[in-house]
């Protein structure tokens, strides 16, 4: 990657300040911009897992810290990452990334972000490319050993979880002359963690305390279609859903009718899960000259999880049942039409879902490395890699419901938490309603048996060589070129029952769970409630199936329907070449010009076999695309410590194989609302493709010490976006023919993305006592995006377009980390502060409005470590030491929204963690 190497060798690392400076001084040697994270020691990098270490550097930002760790990580504000360990694509399963919490942090020597582009990376990621380089044998000079573990405690879940790693590595001088080396790694951690939400249904139209004829006060209204327009009584989907000003009205029926808005449902997630990830890693190494070097390596991740998700939902749209003077029982927030309050709501209709989900991953990576240094002048490389991941799921879902005699909902009792309780009936003194624990007031419904499965493998030839040049100012040319041979298959299983018609306490005891201390007191919600338990399930799935043939209609659930039935199967070639060269030009007192100019080569022709599941008919089909890429770096050292760099890249993102898959699925009304859902792939779509421009200044001063700063732009052609239309469609459920509302993809949109990113390092030198040894980490990123989105109707016919953000870009993201290192102290305090986004669009249903904005999020998190020995040192570590609410999020932009609009709340709790690791 173009490091000049000569420059790092300067470096040891040791500590926080040693992994600090060797990665500014790997910044400073690469032509390309790219951030790094190093290893402080081996054995010891500096968060639990690499998504968590990533949010410290300019341009990244993290979200979904859910299930006890960070997941989703955006450069710049794109989430199209594209992963490689130690230079290799990677991918996890069918998908086309990895998941990058699925490396384990203890194996790993450093991360690489590169936020642009030369011709010999892959050309996928426009967001951009992290490398993972894990430890080889020859990174050491003679035989280590590191043995470490943690013990992690998951507040919410009240459990310790242990993550230990063992890394032995030796290398010999042999007879002739050479040499070998050999690496052995492995780690395994288990995670035993407990999410809690808390989330307002969706905004919707209700009539007032006087409706419209024919009609009752507070009753909803549904989007149906108006008999004397053609149109719907609301549109749904709107960017600002409908009006909120007192008095505004809806076209019903040839009248202007006044509308209320208010929540439809209210619901709560327990969700309780047991991670557990094993890994491996090999690294034979033989030089047997100086001339020439031999890698083998093999790489093996594991994902285990198991997972109870305890729901517990409640319709607040009944008007079956009101008091005497209803609209006593309502509270408007001031000055909109919009219900903050809902009491004495009567008969409502409620359920709870015991869902359990097993989940697991196995991925291999094998590859069989070279590099020759054929003359003084020619360097050639070579790597032959083998890949395969495969990934397995079953959802077992059991639901209860009932009619519960009442139900009262504050939908923002403050801070954006809802507040709700049941009533209890007077007229049946020996039986609390609103008691809902009591699982003899449950009935056993519907059942819900689903399977997945995904398969992915790939070959890899990937050949490499530089050539010094020294020609009229280019130093070297390098060229070179990859064939890879990817395939991915998925397959389904589903099959669904009714309600059984039998309470709940008629199972066995252990088959009923109560929670309990939902929520921590933090709202005034139900803390307790009995559920069909989901940790039941696994051993009792045949009982379960029987009681439900036997109860309903024998045979309605099929020995075949618990067969996986394939969706896709896909392969895919893809031919890369490239030539690149160097160059340098150095006028006379004016400093160095340097750079690289190259061209990247890609063609990729797919074949593919689509399957409908409802018919079995399987759908051959081919596609291809090419594209040459380039790229240009200038850099500029004004002086030998202040450089500007001017990039530009072409960078393309291929769509997803499931994004490709013609076949409609189509998902029944769960929530009664009149016509349900169905998504399907689009076989026409063609790669996304950017246009990256890249401005940036660096400054380097003193030991590991840097000031820098870029400005940046991304022009985007081609996004993947859905359209969605209503449609009529006879399904093994409905033959008859149902209602639901098709959304498939379309490369229909282009944006643009914008911003500037801050930087620094520092570390100042001869603080006077214990001051010395202090130092900062620090970034700020400002983002803008924009992106035409087409805007349909019913029918699916385009009538206008709109402008919106993309999805999940903050327009501003800081991060300060203050470092303290001295003697055998070393520790660091790090605060990260991301600014409300866009993060998702919500169901075209009931849409009102479209978006859902997350809050701002931040985490203070502590790392400490104290060095008994030279060989032995004690960590503690906490995250989210302020105990922040997560994921809380608002339906649609305009001012006030997270108050009148609110929607999730998630508690995750903090994290504390002890270890020790030693190393000789």
């Amino acid at each position: 990657m173009n490091e000049e190497e000569i420059e790092l060798e300067e470096f040891v690392v040791e500590g926080i300040r040693g992994s600090l400076a060797k990665a500014v001084e790997i910044k400073r040697a690469n032509i390309q911009s790219v951030d790094v994270i190093v290893s402080e020691d081996i054995g010891k990098f500096p968060d639990n897992n690499v998504v968590e270490a990533l949010q410290r550097l300019s341009g990244v930002q993290v979200t979904n810290r859910f299930r006890g760790e960070v997941a989703a990580v955006t450069i710049r504000g794109l989430g199209d990452v594209t992963t490689t360990v130690n230079g290799r694509n990677v991918f996890t399963a069918a998908g086309r990334q990895v998941a990058l919490q699925d490396i384990p942090a203890a194996l790993l020597n450093r991360v690489d972000v590169y936020k642009t582009r030369s011709s010999d990376l892959i050309e996928s990621g426009i967001a951009g490319v992290i490398d993972v380089r894990t430890q080889r044998p020859f990174d050491f000079a003679d035989r280590r050993v590191v043995l470490a573990a943690r013990g992690i405690y998951q507040e919410q879940a009240d459990t310790f979880g242990p993550n230990v790693s063992a890394l032995i590595s030796d290398r010999w001088e042999l007879e002739n002359g050479g040499e070998f080396g050999a690496l052995f790694s492995l780690s395994y951690a288990r995670t035993e963690y407990r999410d809690q939400s808390v989330t307002a249904g969706a905004q919707v139209p209700f009539m007032t305390d006087q409706p419209l004829a024919g009609w009752v006060p507070y009753q909803r209204i549904f989007p149906d279609i108006d008999p004397n327009t053609g149109l719907p009584f609301w549109q749904a989907g709107l960017d600002d859903g409908l009006p909120t000003a007192p008095g505004s009205t809806l076209s019903m029926f040839g009248q202007q009718v006044p509308y209320l808005l208010s929540r439809d449902a209210i619901f709560a997630s327990d969700f309780m899960g047991d991670r557990k990830r094993p890994a491996a890693n090999l690294s034979l190494q033989f030089a047997p000259s100086d001339r020439a070097t031999y890698t083998f390596e093999a790489f093996y991740n594991g994902y285990r999880d198991k997972i109870f998700n305890d729901l517990h939902f409640a319709f607040v749209d009944w008007w079956g049942s009101l008091s005497a003077n209803p609209s006593a029982d309502i509270d408007l927030y001031p000055g909109t039409n919009i219900m903050k309050a809902r009491r004495n709501v009567g008969f409502p209709y409620g359920f709870m879902s015991g869902d359990f989900t097993e989940a697991e991953t196995d991925s291999y990576v094998f590859a069989l490395g070279a590099e020759w240094k054929l003359t003084d002048r020619l360097k050639l490389a070579a790597d032959l890699a083998y890949q395969n991941s495969e990934y397995k799921s079953a959802f077992f879902a059991v639901r209860t419901d009932r009619v519960h005699r009442s139900i009262n909902v504050d939908f923002n009792s403050g801070g954006g938490l809802p507040a709700f309780s049941y009533g209890d009936d007077p007229a049946t003194p020996n039986v609390d309603e609103s008691d809902i624990t009591n699982p003899a007031l449950w009935n056993v419904a519907q059942m819900w048996d689903n399977g997945n499965y995904d398969e992915g493998d790939a070959k890899t030839l990937k050949l490499d060589a530089e050539y010094d040049l020294d020609v009229a100012g280019f130093k070297t040319l390098r060229f070179g070129g990859l064939y890879d041979v990817r395939g991915a298959e998925s397959g389904s299983r589903t099959q669904n029952a009714g309600g059984l018609g039998m309470p709940l306490s008629e199972f066995p005891s252990e088959a009923v769970y109560v929670n309990k201390d939902f929520f921590d007191g933090r709202s005034d919600v139900p803390r307790s409630w009995a559920v069909f338990n989901g940790d039941y399930i696994p051993a009792n799935k045949d009982e379960i199936r029987s009681l439900y043939n036997s109860r309903i209609n024998a045979g309605l659930l099929l020995e075949d329907q618990l067969v996986m039935r394939e969706t896709f199967d896909v392969t895919e070639k893809t031919t890369a070449l490239y030539a690149m060269s160097d160059f340098e030009y150095r006028p006379e007192n004016a400093g160095t010009i340097d750079g690289q100019i190259g061209f990247r080569y890609v063609k990729v022709k797919n074949d593919t076999v689509f399957t409908d599941q409802t018919t079995l008919t399987r759908t051959p089909g081919s596609s291809s695309h090419d594209k040459v890429l380039p790229s240009i770096t200038v850099r500029y050292a004004i002086t030998n410590d202040l450089r500007v760099r001017l990039s530009y890249c072409e960078t393309l993102r291929p769509p997803g194989f499931n994004d490709l898959n013609p076949t409609i699925n189509y998902v029944e009304d769960v929530t009664d609302i009149g016509y349900g859902t169905a998504s399907g792939g689009n076989v026409n779509l063609r790669p996304t493709e950017s246009k990256n421009y890249d401005l940036s200044i660096e400054y380097y001063f003193g030991r590991g010490n840097a000031i820098y700063g870029s400005v940046f732009k991304r022009d985007i052609e081609g996004l993947v976006v859905p359209f969605r239309r209503r449609v009529t469609a006879q399904t093994v459920a409905r033959p008859n023919g149902y209602d639901y509302i098709l959304s498939q993809p379309f490369n229909a949109s282009d944006g643009e993305l914008k911003g500037f990113e801050l930087g620094m390092i520092y570390f100042p030198e001869n603080l006077p006592g214990v001051l010395d040894g202090f130092g900062v980490q620090a970034s700020f990123t400002s983002l803008d995006s924009e992106q035409n989105i087409p805007l349909t109707n019913n029918a699916g016919d385009v009538v206008g377009q709109r402008s919106g953000p993309f999805f999940a870009v903050s327009d501003e993201s800081y991060n300060v980390t203050l470092a303290y290192e001295k003697g055998r102290l070393g520790a660091r305090l790090g605060y990260v502060w991301r600014s409300g986004f866009l993060n998702n669009n919500e169901a075209a249903l009931f849409a009102n409005p479209l978006g859902v904005y997350r809050r701002p999020e931040r985490s203070l998190d502590l790392q400490i470590s104290w060095n008994l020995s030279e060989n032995l040192s004690l960590t503690f570590d906490a995250t989210n030491l302020t105990d922040e609410l997560v994921a809380q999020s608002h339906y649609g932009n305009q001012p006030g929204n997270a108050t009148t609009n609110n929607f999730g709340n998630v508690l995750i709790g903090r994290t504390f963690a002890a270890g020790v690791r030693w190393s000789f």
